[in-house]
């Protein structure tokens, strides 16, 4: 046999052509949108050291007892629990488009019995018994020579990943919710303390006034101003006790148990976290945010789905094949002679589809740039939060330290009101307004204090918040987690 060089190295040449039209895909390549955003937080000193975002929150949080509070959220909050379902859904749907790109084989097993009528002239009519039984296996595979399947896979994948972020997102949040939750029952039980001190002291007062009243040398109108006093620190103390227990309500309902915080905790005022709140470049939000990672990640399938949209304007190539046996009888299946096999490669080219094709692009594209402003919104947004901490941080110490100024003058405001008025200079109306004053700012004081530590929640959760990667455990009760995909600044679409 004489070797035709000719005829191989065509061979050759058309295998080749096919490995690399197999490797084609019309999506876009993936640039990054320019971070809309300023370099830095403007007026605030970029601290060394990155960004809290990268401290867990078990080392953020310093309270044991607020430490056991999230970890219980994070093991029984429903909303997590749904974030974990949904990212199951995602990773399947991401197998489901992988399998599209492998053979497809099934057994097969069928039987027919039936009668057949045939009218022949001269013949008359003839009746025909029909029995079929066959066994086959059956094979089928779409070869992805523009990369449609390819890129629905990654679309998928994507997808899927930005799932997984998207539940870092709702373990973030929560963390915030059930810190501000704690920290308004330390707030609510510090101004509770305030208001039963005050109430034991107006009581005291009131008694005197009362005292003074019936031996007739006191006026009646002082007896009435001490009451109103007492009526306005009991009536503060109801309502403390009434947003209390509504707060406890949603601590419950973020944690997904029945809150038990021990009494008698020391008050906020020496409640700073232990550790500097470094909050680094704007660029560090583009990889520790899980809002922008899974917008990044939306972007990245937009791109996917953008190439199997071209990819379907192309021709499909599909291969179809079976072997088995058939025979009339079952006990004669595998007897000799009884091989049955068919082969059906089939190509599909689209003519016409009255614009659909074009119309599924174009629905591509503008979700494309949907993806983009979408990402550049979500940049914008993270920064607007960032900024807003900050800005909130810096007035609340300066709100803290002025308050506590006017705090100590108010006291000294009282004391000397008192003075005066028990040396008959002045009317109880004095001791009144200077109570009143002092009493407001105390419970003031408490809750700048509050608003101050909730301020440094809040810049932890818009820096991303503790959980560093999207395979961090975020539901340490789940019973299978997905393994950690890579950033959208490590994984491409294909």
């Amino acid at each position: 046999m004489r070797f035709d060089i000719t005829r191989w190295s065509r061979c050759t040449a058309l295998v080749a052509s096919l490995f690399w039209i197999g490797g084609c895909s019309f999506a876009p390549s993936y640039v990054q949108p320019a971070q809309p955003v300023p370099a830095t937080y403007q007026g605030f000193t970029q601290e060394q050291g990155g960004s809290i975002a990268r401290i867990g929150w078990h080392e953020f949080f310093q309270d044991p007892e607020l430490r056991s509070l999230i970890e219980t959220a994070l093991h029984n909050n429903r909303d997590l629990r749904v974030a974990t379902a949904r990212i199951a859904e995602a990773r399947a749907s991401w197998r489901v488009e992988g399998a599209s790109l492998y053979p497809q084989l099934n057994a097969v097993g069928s039987g027919t019995r039936g009668k057949s009528v045939i009218s022949l002239p001269q013949l008359g009519t003839q009746n025909y018994d029909i029995k079929q039984v066959t066994g086959q296996l059956s094979a089928s595979w779409e070869i992805d020579f523009w990369g449609k399947l390819r890129n629905l896979r990654a679309a998928a994948q994507n997808r899927y990943l930005a799932t997984e972020e998207g539940r870092r997102a709702v373990a973030t949040d929560l963390v915030a919710q059930v810190a501000n939750g704690y920290l308004l029952e330390r707030e609510y039980e510090e101004r509770e303390a305030l208001a039963i001190k005050t109430i034991a002291t107006r009581e005291e007062s009131l008694r005197i006034m009362r005292r003074r009243y019936e031996v007739g040398s006191g006026a009646k109108l002082d007896m009435s101003q001490a009451q109103m006093l007492l009526a306005q620190a009991q009536t503060v103390l109801h309502q403390l006790k009434q947003d209390r227990g509504v707060n406890r309500n949603a601590l419950a309902l973020l944690v997904g148990n029945q809150v038990e915080i021990a009494p008698g905790r020391p008050g906020l005022a020496g409640a700073e976290p232990g550790v500097v709140l470094p909050v680094g470049l704007t660029s560090d939000l583009l990889v520790n945010r899980p809002d922008i990672v899974a917008a990044e990640y939306q972007l990245r399938e937009a791109n996917a789905n953008i190439g199997a949209a071209r990819a379907a304007f192309f021709p499909n190539v599909s291969l179809t094949g079976s072997f088995g046996t058939g025979n009339s009888s079952l006990d004669g299946l595998f007897q000799p002679g009884s091989r049955i096999w068919a082969f059906n490669p089939t190509i599909s080219v689209p003519l016409f589809n009255a614009g659909r094709l074009a119309a599924e692009r174009d629905v591509a594209k503008a979700r494309q740039v949907g993806a983009v402003a979408n990402y550049e919104k979500t940049v914008q947004g993270a920064f607007r939060d960032v900024s807003d901490a900050l800005i909130r941080r810096q007035e609340l110490s300066a709100q803290i330290a002025t308050t506590q100024i006017m705090l100590d003058a108010l006291r000294e405001r009282a004391r000397l009101a008192q003075l005066r008025y028990d040396n008959g200079r002045s009317t109880y109306l004095e001791i009144l307004d200077a109570q009143r004053d002092l009493f407001e700012t105390e419970q003031g004081l408490v809750q700048l204090r509050r608003a101050h530590l909730a301020s440094g929640v809040a810049l932890y959760a818009a820096l991303g918040g503790g959980f560093v990667g999207a395979g961090d455990s975020v539901a340490p009760n789940t019973a299978s987690q997905p393994s950690a995909p890579a950033t959208p600044h490590q994984t491409g679409a294909e």
